[in-house]
């Protein structure tokens, strides 16, 4: 399954990528709704790095790791759910110059639920509506704090 949110910030391409950089980033990315412990944060964005979250999903706590997978300097970085609630997910963060001042904040995810066609069947609106939730609020926490 596919998900992707492009938004265009009003600031340039190198501050919203070093916004993501920031060591807070992944704390002030979450949204307030989510029930979200972040156990590892991330030490950079670099190839390797670990990432350990305890997410509240219902009445259970799910432990998710990810590793960042890639990495381009200024510009992308990927990261590859290795434990977590999807039976697999790749997530590209792209920032993009469109000039000077103005840059595309993309983020672009490859995921598949649990449980095969099942999840798929019965799972599929519902995780598109929280992706767009959880996406749009991202991309607006980031405009707030980049864009002048």
């Amino acid at each position: 399954m596919k998900f992707k949110k492009s938004s265009r910030i009003l600031a340039p391409a190198s501050r919203v990528f070093a916004f993501h950089e920031a060591k807070d980033a992944l704390q002030r990315l979450t949204p307030p709704w989510q029930k979200m412990e972040i156990i590892k944060p991330p030490a950079s964005l670099a190839v390797g790095t670990e990432v350990i979250l305890r997410a509240h999903l219902g009445p259970f706590f799910k432990t998710i790791v990810a590793h960042h997978v890639e990495y381009e300097a200024g510009h992308m970085f990927a990261d590859r759910m290795v434990k977590g609630p999807f039976a697999s997910w790749l997530h590209r963060h792209v920032v993009d110059a469109d000039s000077e001042t103005t840059c595309t904040l993309t983020d672009d995810v490859d995921y598949e639920l649990p449980l095969g066609a099942l999840g798929r069947l019965f799972g599929a609106a519902i995780a598109h509506h929280e992706l767009e939730k959880l996406f749009d609020y991202r991309h607006e926490v980031t405009r707030a704090a980049c864009e002048d």
